[in-house]
């Protein structure tokens, strides 16, 4: 009998190992919890948020799946950023800011105020747009023209290019002193998520609800019973040949 315990006791370690889940982010948002998981579980892999405080929050997955989930969460752009708002820019704390101070956190607010509206249009992954608005020159008359770079990342198969006119004209009326011409919009297609999928590694889908990483250590569990299994006929085997007396 101590054999059949040390055998369901290493059957029970392997079980749990297979069970345990790595920490793939943490610090998170709800939200961005949700999204995550949201989107892992719809490229196969089992995927769950936990939290010990409901104010950040942490996704785990197996750990057969780490490498997976975190080529799966890049594709999707996820998890997405947190942007900054102009409020919170000019949240006003200790000393009066210099001009030159005011007018760098000015500029850092509206690019992060036009990637957050960008970032929502449907389709886009990624998005950030970079302000260049040089001081006013007082003894110059030539006006110096401020200008902006836009960088797009979407995802693949949606046609970006046409919304393009709408993207620049969205940036040219957010920032004085901005011209159309001088508005730079640059494209760039995510891989697509699908190809994590395709990529070789440990399959996950679900078997009878059993998510398949787990399938490998339910093999060797099943070998290390069926072991057992014969350990014991043969050690009653022997037992019925002393006791008859051969």
């Amino acid at each position: 009998m101590n054999l059949l315990r040390r055998c369901l006791l290493l059957i029970a370690c392997l079980m749990l190992t297979a069970c345990n889940r790595a920490d793939l982010y943490s610090q998170l948002s709800e939200r961005q919890a949700n999204e995550m998981v949201a989107a892992l579980q719809s490229a196969g892999i089992d995927a769950a948020k936990s939290t010990k405080d409901a104010s950040t929050w942490t996704v785990k997955v197996a750990q057969g799946d780490f490498a997976r989930a975190v080529d799966t969460l890049r594709a999707e752009g996820l998890p997405r950023d947190e942007f900054e708002s102009l409020g919170r820019v000019f949240k006003k704390e200790g000393f009066v800011s210099s001009p030159l101070e005011e007018r760098a956190r000015l500029i850092y607010g509206l690019s992060q105020e036009l990637s957050n509206t960008i970032s929502t249009i449907d389709g886009v992954v990624v998005a950030r747009v970079h302000l260049v608005v040089p001081e006013r020159d007082p003894l110059s008359d030539r006006p110096r023209t401020a200008s902006a770079s836009v960088m797009v990342k979407h995802r693949p198969g949606v046609d970006m290019g046409s919304q393009v006119g709408q993207i620049k004209a969205l940036v040219v009326n957010s920032v004085e002193g901005l011209s159309y011409d001088s508005v730079t919009v640059s494209l760039f297609p995510a891989r697509d998520a699908g190809q994590a999928l395709r990529a070789p590694g440990p399959a996950t889908t679900a078997v009878g609800g059993i998510p398949a990483s787990m399938l490998p250590w339910l093999g060797v569990g099943l070998i290390v019973l069926l072991l057992l299994i014969g350990l014991l006929v043969v050690r009653e085997r022997r037992w019925r040949l002393r006791a008859e007396g051969r």
